[in-house]
C-alpha cells in the first residue's frame, strides 16, 4: 500500500514538472500551467483556429492591437527578428497576434498589419464575447484607456508571449522586452524537442 502511494505521489509531481529537467530556458518555463490550454478565433484569412490546427508546430500567441504606438509593433519586430535567426527552423514556428480590439482591428485592417512583419504571421479575432473568453482563458488583461468616448482610445493590455511545444503543450511565457537572442535560443530548443 505505502509502495502504490509513493509511486502514485511521483508521478503526480512529474506531471507538473518540465518534461526534460535536464532542459534550461532562458524565459519563463509555465510547463504544466493550467491555463492557456486552447483558443477558437477566426485568422486574417477567414478560417476559424484552434491550437490544434498547429499540431507540429510550435506556436507563439500575443494578444495587442493593431492601433498600440509601441508594444506591439516591438514585439511582432522582435518575433520576426528571432525567425530570421532560426533560419530554415523558422517554417516550423507559427506565431499569433490575437487582437484585444475587436471592435476596430478588423479582419482586412489585421490582414494588413500582422504580415507586414513577417507573411507567415497570423493575426486572429473574434467578436467581443470570444476575445473576453480566450483572453481569460489566458489570464490576459486588457482594457480600453484615453479618449473611451471615440474611436480614438488606447488599450491597455498584458504584454507576455505564450509559447506552446510542438505536441500542443504549453511551455513558456515570453516577458516583453526580451532579447531576440533569447527567444530564438529558446525556440530553436522547442523545435528541437526539448
Amino acid at each position: 500500500m505505502l509502495r502504490a502511494f509513493i509511486v502514485a505521489a511521483a508521478f503526480a509531481l512529474t506531471a507538473c514538472s518540465p518534461a526534460d529537467p535536464t532542459v534550461s530556458y532562458r524565459n519563463t518555463d509555465i510547463t504544466g500551467a493550467e491555463y492557456a490550454r486552447d483558443f477558437k478565433l477566426t485568422d486574417h484569412n477567414g478560417q476559424v483556429r484552434t491550437l490544434a490546427d498547429f499540431k507540429g508546430k510550435v506556436v507563439t500567441i500575443f494578444f495587442g492591437y493593431t492601433q498600440c504606438p509601441d508594444v506591439c509593433p516591438t514585439n511582432l519586430s522582435t518575433m520576426a527578428a528571432a525567425m530570421q535567426q532560426l533560419g530554415p527552423d523558422a517554417d516550423k514556428v507559427q506565431v499569433m497576434f490575437v487582437t484585444v480590439d475587436p471592435e476596430r482591428d478588423t479582419p482586412e485592417l489585421l490582414k494588413n498589419y500582422v504580415p507586414v512583419f513577417n507573411p507567415t504571421f497570423l493575426g486572429l479575432y473574434g467578436t467581443a464575447e470570444e476575445t473576453a473568453a480566450v483572453a481569460k482563458e489566458f489570464k490576459v488583461i486588457y482594457r480600453k484607456g484615453g479618449d473611451t468616448d471615440g474611436p480614438n482610445y488606447t488599450v491597455d493590455h498584458s504584454a507576455g508571449t505564450y509559447v506552446f511545444d510542438p505536441a500542443g503543450r504549453l511551455r513558456l511565457y515570453i516577458k516583453h522586452g526580451t532579447s531576440v537572442d533569447d527567444i530564438a535560443a529558446d525556440l530553436k530548443q522547442l523545435v528541437a524537442g526539448a
